[in-house]
């Protein structure tokens, strides 16, 4: 099953901007807490090669970022990539 899973932390503005994004347009996600496991870094790290928050998984896909979520967002291509999904992870 495709699904939405961002790597975050309660004190990053990025991630919350990230979910900001995400909540307008009313998708379901899956939230891994750093703050309230650490080991989570570990697991960032091998699955993506960086050391940062947050991580965004849409399906498979690694998007990157904050800023890389905002990027497919200005080019249009977010909300065809969410609309893809299975219909359960819509909030519509």
């Amino acid at each position: 099953m495709l699904n939405i899973v961002i790597y975050t932390s309660n004190y990053c503005p990025y991630c919350r901007r990230a979910r900001a994004l995400l909540d307008s347009k009313g998708v379901h996600y899956t939230i891994l807490d750093v703050d309230a496991n650490p080991r989570l870094w570990d697991e960032i790290i091998k699955r993506t090669g960086c050391d940062t928050v947050p991580q965004i998984f849409i399906g498979d896909r690694h998007v990157g970022g904050c800023d890389d979520l905002f990027d497919l967002e200005r080019k249009g291509v977010l909300e065809p990539l969410l609309e893809s999904l299975i219909p359960e992870t819509l909030n519509r």
